[in-house]
């Protein structure tokens, strides 16, 4: 059965060049172009489409929304991001949004072709230069359902004093936004660090917040 691939990028040259790799190794491949995010989603609302080769930076709408579009009305498409950034931040947030696949532009056309057959054979691919960020990844997100768990305990209230703290606010401030006394929020603190297993005081929640930064950015407050 052909398969239909789409790819999203915004450098010509560089489509070029691996539709040229894809049409010599896939014989029975359907390959589509477009230049930025806007027009893969426009495509895929009319045409079928086994696997997305999605760039991240893209005009109009990049590769990461893109993803989210796929992932929420096109299961049968396979989304695989093919990339200039070797970066850590870029990686996890490709694989929270379910990506498949994740390779880097400077590849050989053999790990790409492999990629595609795994990706087509409903398995996952990560670049080869990328094997430290996998398992990175993997205890990413072992802390990521910690907090998750350790933040459902907290009550709304709480919840809003911690998202507050985290981004800075002193408890005056807190105390004002919730219309509460300052005594009041220091009692939300006191609980949300009891219930977090921190020492009680200012300087422990906030250093937690510092610690957990890059988790709490990705928390739905």
């Amino acid at each position: 059965m052909p398969i239909n691939i789409l790819i999203a990028d915004d450098h010509p040259i560089f489509r070029k060049g691996l539709v040229d790799i894809l049409h010599i190794a896939l014989s029975d491949c359907n390959i589509q172009e477009v230049s930025d995010g806007e027009q893969a989603i426009h495509f895929l609302q009319k045409h079928n489409c086994n696997i997305a080769l999605l760039d991240v930076d893209m005009p109009q709408t990049d590769g990461f929304t893109v993803c989210k579009e796929i992932k929420a009305n096109y299961p049968n498409t396979k989304v695989v991001f093919l990339t200039m950034y070797k970066d850590t931040t870029v990686f996890h947030t490709a694989m929270e949004l379910g990506a498949d696949g994740f390779l880097l532009k400077d590849n050989t056309a053999e790990e790409i072709i492999e990629c595609l057959e795994k990706v087509r054979k409903n398995q996952k691919y990560i670049s080869s230069q990328l094997g430290e960020y996998q398992s990175e990844y993997q205890e990413y997100s072992k802390k990521k359902r910690k907090l998750k768990a350790l933040l459902d305990d907290l009550t709304p209230t709480e919840r809003r004093t911690l998202k507050l703290v985290s981004e800075n606010y002193s408890s005056k401030e807190i105390a004002d936004i919730l219309f509460v006394t300052a005594k009041s929020v220091e009692n939300y603190r006191s609980r949300i660090c009891k219930k977090l297993g921190l020492e009680t005081g200012n300087n422990a929640l906030v250093k937690w917040t510092l610690d957990n930064k890059e988790l709490l950015k990705q928390v739905e407050w």
